[in-house]
């Protein structure tokens, strides 16, 4: 069985509010909510409810994988100078915690840095930047740039802001570069492929370890044509899919679920119950991670609100999801309706 992480859930953090080093510092030396202890006295209600707002993080085999691929890439790549170090790609539907396992890692990281780092180190191990809607190459620039600080105006041209980026990140000593949201990326059109072509030539003059997050990559635009070979030949893919109900003699769903309930801080909750409900939640949430946290995280704070302090499947069923869970669990299209195996 996995066991929670006491990590805050990427998602929740909001990947743009650690879009700069101070914020991404701040953010990795936080304390993460920790689950009630035993002896521990009873926390109150507007502690628990802040407590289910942030939750834990499980560390699910995407986490795992991407963990160990990166230690060993960015030891691979650590002497190499002529050619672009190996990078990773993680893939896969939405709301399956590809920004959870990204932020995690680099969480991991930079405190692994800080507690080697030697007294007035200030040198910078992680950088974590969003690819913007429609990139552009002076845009992306413009967003590694903001990471660090580093003073941008209208009039710089691509070029004086790229010399200045790849001066100021090997200066800082970043050692692993972390960029979501690449599927905005499109090499189809000619800005497109201008910002690609530009985030290739970072990759060649920054020595770090490449990390790109995105949805359904090897389906998008950025794996296509020649540009995307060039990723494509590069990277490694890790796919951080929905979490399937049976694997072998496994079941990663309900032991994910087992995790989450085990973190739940209330009062009347009769433990096992969750697990009992796998086949619903699997059904309900159509596997995915950050839809199952989102609902067992948003039942946690009815049960508080409503004084039962237990989650119910009555109580669950009555809670509206994302829209793409709704769409599995209740399509909108009756034509589209599955039959859906009962639930205990």
């Amino acid at each position: 069985m996995t066991s929670p992480d006491t990590t805050p859930p990427a998602e929740e953090t909001s990947a743009g509010t650690v879009t700069t080093f101070d914020a991404f510092a701040r953010f990795a030396a936080t304390a993460p909510p920790t689950p009630p202890q035993p002896g521990q006295a009873p926390r109150s209600p507007e502690e628990r409810l802040a407590y289910h707002s942030q939750f834990v993080t499980v560390r699910t085999p995407a986490i795992e994988t991407l963990s160990r691929s990166v230690r060993t890439l960015m030891i691979l790549g650590r002497h190499q100078s002529v050619t672009a170090r190996p990078s990773l790609i993680v893939t896969g539907p939405a709301t399956t915690g590809k920004t959870t396992a990204l932020l995690e890692v680099g969480r991991t990281c930079h405190l692994a840095h800080t507690r080697r780092a030697a007294p007035g180190d200030d040198s910078v191990p992680v950088a974590y930047v969003l690819v913007p809607p429609g990139a552009t190459a002076k845009t992306l620039a413009g967003e590694f740039a903001r990471y660090l600080g580093i003073p941008v105006t209208t009039r710089m041209t691509t070029t004086q802001i790229t010399t200045a980026v790849c001066h100021t990140y090997t200066a800082a000593g970043v050692k692993l570069a972390l960029i979501d949201e690449i599927h905005r990326l499109n090499p189809r059109t000619s800005s497109g492929a201008e910002a690609a072509d530009w985030l290739k030539d970072l990759t060649e003059r920054v020595r770090a370890t490449f990390v790109y997050a995105g949805i359904d990559v090897t389906d998008s635009a950025v794996f296509t044509g020649v540009r995307g070979a060039q990723l494509a030949g590069r990277a490694s893919l890790i796919d951080c899919g929905a979490l399937p109900a049976r694997a072998g003699e496994r079941e990663p769903f309900r032991e994910l679920i087992a995790s989450l309930e085990q973190a739940l801080d209330l009062h009347a909750h009769r433990a096992g119950s969750l697990p009992k409900l796998a086949s619903y939640l699997h059904e309900r949430t159509a596997g995915r991670i950050g839809s199952l946290s989102r609902l067992i995280r948003q039942a946690a704070i009815e049960a508080i609100l409503d004084s039962s302090e237990r989650i119910t499947k009555g109580l669950l069923d009555g809670i509206a999801l994302d829209h793409l869970a709704e769409e599995h669990y209740r399509p909108r299209n009756p034509a589209r309706r599955r039959t859906r195996p009962s639930s205990r």
